[in-house]
């Protein structure tokens, strides 16, 4: 990577908004991973990682970034309480003293490109099993929750688009917080199927709570798919959506070769 370049006043940032884990050993080295392959790109003059659990935080994370507009991408699966509120809240107190533009974009699990992503990720998976996706079912694994329905919502909604692609023989949803669960979804599927992670990296949800599941339904003919936030080709999705955000200002940024990327430390 080059030297970093100088600030311009129509230079546009990335912030990469994640949840984050501060348990032990937890590097959240996904979201990075992400920030790395984007900053590759050009797209943007500096790209930025903020966690709302982990660090750097979120207020830190924007401060650190010296263009006059940023985009902010929340890697979150659903529009619930962190996405829509706490982090609109923590971008609201980070920059209440800059006068800089900051365009936060819907997240993740609400980016339209996203039914067709996971659609590809359970196809591969299938056939890396010698598994026609025609003969497969899928099953969307989710948190969900008994308190609030964003999460609920948010993969019913990609279950019924992917649905709509009749790629599949069934398309499902579970959830770890509420009913159905993982093991109750299983039993109704007689035949092979492909379990997709709606988490947002490889935190204790994707990391520990889905391959624990997977190993006590004990069935060979049901796969993983891993946790779509972790999947290869996520950065490109992401890239889709900034440029798109990009070319919706009046005056589109400059485009530079050589790209600062904003580390941990």
């Amino acid at each position: 990577m080059g030297p970093a370049t100088e600030p311009h006043p129509f230079d546009t940032a990335l912030l990469l908004a994640a949840h984050g884990e501060r348990r032990e050993g937890a590097g959240n080295d996904g979201v990075w991973r992400i920030a790395q392959a984007l900053s590759a790109r050009g797209l943007v003059s500096e790209v930025g990682v903020g966690f709302i659990s982990g660090e750097p935080g979120i207020e830190a994370a924007l401060r650190r970034l010296t263009a006059h507009r940023v985009i902010v991408y929340p890697l979150f699966v659903s529009s619930g309480y962190f996405s829509r509120d706490r982090l609109v809240q923590l971008l609201d107190d980070a920059d209440r003293h800059r006068k800089r533009e900051v365009m936060s974009l819907p997240p993740l699990g609400m980016d339209p490109a996203l039914p067709a992503f996971i659609t590809q990720c359970a196809r591969r998976a299938a056939k890396a099993t010698d598994v026609s996706p025609a003969d497969c079912a899928v099953v969307l694994l989710a948190h969900g929750s008994r308190r609030r329905s964003e999460s609920r919502e948010a993969a019913e909604q990609i279950a019924k688009e992917i649905g709509h692609s009749a790629v599949f023989a069934d398309v499902r949803t579970a959830f770890l917080e509420e009913r159905p669960h993982l093991g109750e979804v299983a039993r109704q599927v007689s035949g092979p199927a492909v379990v997709v992670g709606l988490f947002s990296g490889e935190g204790l949800h994707g990391a520990r709570d889905m391959p624990r599941l997977m190993v006590e339904l004990a069935r060979d003919d049901i796969v993983s798919a891993g946790v779509v936030g972790c999947a290869p080709g996520i950065e490109e999705l992401i890239a889709a959506a900034v440029t798109r955000a990009i070319s919706s200002w009046d005056s589109p940024p400059l485009r530079y070769e050589d790209v600062r990327w904003t580390p941990g430390d």
